[in-house]
C-alpha cells in the first residue's frame, strides 16, 4: 500500500471510512511525519498496534472549536507541547522573543501559545470534559513533578495539575502509549491505570504503592527552596528503570503526584521496528504554500544511530528525558534508512550526521547496565573514568564505513556530539583517525563548555587537562594528513559556578588561543537539570554545598561579552568587567592585554608621554650644553 499521511481533517477520514479515530493527538509542532519528530514516532507506534491516530497541529487556542476538528475520540487525546519545551522555543535565554520558530511553517512565530501543553489541555476539558487526557513530550516530561520554571521566575507544580490531563507519558514513550491504550481498550478507566512504569499519575490514595519515596511536598519546596534541591537529588537517583523507585510529591488538599519507574530500554530490535514503521519523511503537503517547515532541513539527511547518554552534564536533561543507558539500532536499520535517503530526488551525495545525544555512544557503559541498571551515586565519565567503563568506538567505526561504501554517497559527516573525553579514553585511535580523515567538514564541534576546572566540575565536565590533550591530538592527526581542519569549542557564560574571575579567565585563554567564537551559550536554566537547580536554590543537589550563581542580567551579559572580547560592539561591557574583576592589567598596550585604554586614558596617558619626552629632550640639550663647555674650559688652558 502507498504511504500516507494521518489524518487532519474530517475528509481524510471520510477516505479512509473512519467515523471515529480511536486517539486525537494535539502537537505544538507542525505535522512532520518523520522519526526525529516524537508525534511522528508516537502515532506510527499506535498505528502499528491497530489504533487509528488523527493529527491536530498547532490549533488555534483562541477558538474552542480548533480542538473538535475530528471529533471526540474513542479513547483519548494525547497532547505534546512540540520537539522543544514551548518556552524555550518562543524566548532566548534574556526573555526576549526569538524572531522564528523552525517547527512551524514558513518559521513564523505565534503559532503556539506559551506553555502549549497547559493551554491545549484546558481547551480540550472544556470542550469534552470527561475525555481521558494523556500528555508527553519532552515539555510534560520534564515539569512532571514540581520545578522552577525560569520564564515566570516562579517555582512551579506539575505540569499533571496545571494541565488537567490524566497521564504523563514521559521520556521516551513507545512502551508507555501502547501499554496505555491497552488498557483504555479493554475497559479500565484511565483513574486506575496507575501501574504503567514511564507514566505519571494524579491519587489521593496512597494505599496501593508499594516500596515508595515520599518527596518533600510542594508547599514545603516552595518555602525553603533548599527542599527542593533535597528532592531532585532524589529524583536524578531514581531516573533508572532498573532500580528506580516510586516517587510521591505531596500537595495541598490531599493530593499527591505520582511517578512509576522510567521504561525498560528498548532492545535493538525494538529500536530497529520503530525505525521502520512506514514514515512519510517529510511534512505534510498542507505546508508547501508557506515554504514547508524550516526544521526538516537540519534532519532530512541525517541518521539517527542511538538514543540515550551516559555523560551526565549537568545543565543537559538528556538523564530525566532519555536515561542513561545507551540504545542503538543494528547496522542493517540505518543502511536501509540511508539507502533511502540516497532515492531522495534532492540527495546530493551527504550525509549529513550518524548519531545521536552522543555521536560516539553505541553501547551501554558497562555490562551490568542491561540488568541491573546505571549506578546510582556515581557517574561514568565524571570527574574521571569509571573503572568499569567500556570503552571502545569499533562498532560505530563499522558503521561508518559501511555508509561511506554506500553507492551515491560522497560524504558521512559526523555532526551531533562527541564526547571528546570518552574518545581520549580510547586506547585504539582508528576512530579517531577516521573520523579526522573522513568525517569532519573542515570544523568539528566539540563542548568543552570552560576551561576552568571549578566551573567544569558543577557542570559535570572533564578537566581542562583532558580537552587540551584532544586538542594537541586533533592537530597532531591533521598535520599527518595534511589537512587544515579546526575545532570550534562550544563555550558557556554564566554557568553556576562562574564568577566575573573565571569569566576573564576563558577570555585569556581565548585570547592565547587566538580564537573568538562567533557564538556563545548564556547558561539557559531549562526544567529538570542539576544546572537549573543549582541557579535556583543556589545549592548543588549532588552535596548540598553552596555555589556561586550569576543571576543579574548585567552581570550576565559582561560574562558573555568577555568570551567575545574583540568584538567592538562588547567593549564598553569587556571594560567594566575587568575592572570589577580587579584586571585592569590586562586594559592597555601589552601583548596580553584584551582591550585598548578608553580614548581620553589614551589622550591623558599620551599627553603624560609627551611632558616626558620633553623633559627628557631637555634634560639631553642641558648635558650637551654642560659636555661642551667643560671641553671649551680644557682648550683654554
Amino acid at each position: 500500500m502507498e504511504g500516507r499521511f494521518l489524518p487532519v481533517c474530517r475528509q481524510d477520514m471520510e477516505e479512509l471510512h473512519l467515523e471515529q479515530l480511536d486517539f486525537v493527538y494535539v502537537i505544538g509542532d507542525a505535522y512532520v511525519d518523520h522519526p526525529s519528530f516524537g508525534h511522528a514516532i508516537i502515532s506510527r507506534v499506535l498505528e502499528a498496534h491497530g489504533y487509528t491516530v488523527g493529527i491536530i497541529s498547532q490549533p488555534d487556542w483562541k477558538k474552542e472549536d480548533s480542538i473538535s476538528i475530528l471529533g471526540r475520540p474513542r479513547l483519548a487525546f494525547l497532547v505534546s507541547g512540540g520537539n522543544m519545551d514551548s518556552m524555550v522555543n518562543h524566548y532566548s535565554v534574556s526573555r526576549k522573543r526569538r524572531g522564528s520558530d523552525a517547527y512551524t511553517p514558513g518559521g513564523e512565530c505565534g503559532k503556539r501559545p506559551d506553555y502549549a501543553t497547559v493551554v491545549y489541555c484546558n481547551l480540550i476539558r472544556r470542550t469534552y470534559r470527561d475525555i481521558p487526557i494523556i500528555i508527553g513530550g519532552i515539555e510534560a516530561s520534564l515539569r512532571r513533578m514540581a520545578h522552577y520554571d525560569y520564564w515566570s521566575d516562579k517555582f512551579k507544580r506539575s505540569i499533571l495539575l496545571d494541565s488537567q490531563a490524566d497521564l504523563i507519558s514521559y521520556g521516551m514513550g513507545e512502551r508507555s502509549i501502547v501499554e496505555i491504550a491497552d488498557a483504555l481498550n479493554s475497559g479500565i478507566a484511565v483513574r486506575d491505570i496507575t501501574f504503567i512504569q514511564g507514566t505519571v499519575y494524579k491519587t489521593k490514595m496512597l494505599e496501593h504503592i508499594y516500596d515508595g519515596l515520599v518527596l518533600p511536598d510542594y508547599d514545603a519546596m516552595k518555602e525553603e527552596p533548599a527542599r527542593y534541591a533535597e528532592s531532585f537529588a532524589v529524583q536524578y537517583q531514581n531516573t533508572d528503570a532498573f532500580t528506580g523507585k516510586v516517587l510521591i510529591e505531596g500537595y495541598p488538599g490531599g493530593v499527591y503526584v505520582v511517578q512509576n519507574p522510567p521504561s525498560l530500554p528498548l532492545t535493538m530490535e525494538e529500536m530497529d521496528e520503530i525505525y521502520a514503521l512506514p514514515y512519510m519523511r517529510t511534512y505534510h503537503p498542507m505546508y508547501e504554500e508557506k515554504g514547508g517547515v524550516p526544521a526538516i532541513a537540519e534532519i532530512k539527511f541525517s541518521l539517527i544511530s542511538s538514543r540515550g547518554c551516559f555523560g551526565g552534564c549537568s545543565f543537559c536533561a538528556l538523564t530525566f528525558h532519555q536515561g542513561r543507558i545507551v540504545q542503538a539500532r543494528s547496522h542493517d536499520s540505518i543502511l536501509q534508512e540511508a539507502k533511502l535517503l540516497t532515492k531522495e530526488a534532492d540527495f546530493k551525495g551527504y550525509i549529513h550526521d550518524v548519531g545521536g545525544p552522543t555521536a560516539n555512544f553505541r553501547h551501554p557503559s558497562c555490562e551490568k547496565q542491561l540488568t541491573q541498571g546505571v549506578c546510582k551515586n556515581r557517574q561514568c565519565l565524571f570527574p574521571k573514568p569509571c573503572p568499569n567503563l567500556r570503552v571502545e568506538h569499533r562498532d560505530y567505526l563499522s558503521l561508518l564505513r559501511k555508509l561511506r561504501a554506500l553507492p551515491g554517497v560522497k560524504k558521512v559527516f559526523v555532526r551531533s556530539g562527541i564526547r571528546f573525553d570518552y574518545m581520549m579514553a580510547d586506547e585504539d585511535d582508528a576512530f579517531f583517525r577516521e573520523l579526522v580523515q573522513y568525517h569532519v567538514s573542515g570544523q568539528l564541534k566539540v563542548a568543552p563548555e570552560h576551561i576552568c576546572d571549578a566551573v567544569l566540575k558543577r557542570m559535570g565536565k572533564p578537566e581542562n587537562a583532558v580537552y587540551e590533550q584532544f586538542v594537541s591530538k586533533y592537530k597532531r592527526l591533521n598535520a599527518e594528513m595534511g589537512s587544515k581542519q579546526y575545532l570550534v569549542p562550544y563555550l558557556m557564560s554564566s554557568h553556576p559556578g562562574s564568577t566575573l574571575k573565571e569569566a576573564v579567565a576563558l577570555a585569556e585563554y581565548l585570547r592565547d588561543l587566538g580564537y573568538m567564537p562567533e557564538q556563545v551559550q548564556d547558561f539557559y536554566p531549562t526544567p529538570s537539570t542539576i544546572s537549573t537547580v543549582m541557579y535556583y536554590t543556589g545549592l548543588d543537589p549532588r552535596d548540598m554545598k553552596p555555589v556561586y550563581v550569576c543571576k543579574n542580567p548585567h552581570e550576565k551579559a559582561m560574562q558573555r561579552a568577555l568570551i567575545q572580547y574583540r568584538n567592538p560592539k562588547n567593549y564598553e561591557l569587556v571594560y567594566e568587567a575587568l575592572e570589577t574583576a580587579g584586571r585592569k592589567d590586562l586594559i592597555g598596550y601589552d601583548r596580553k592585554c584584551l582591550i585598548r585604554p578608553k580614548k581620553y586614558e589614551r589622550n591623558t596617558a599620551s599627553i603624560g608621554r609627551d611632558k616626558k619626552e620633553t623633559a627628557e629632550k631637555g634634560l639631553r640639550k642641558t648635558k650637551k650644553k654642560t659636555i661642551r663647555n667643560i671641553h671649551k674650559k680644557k682648550n683654554a688652558k
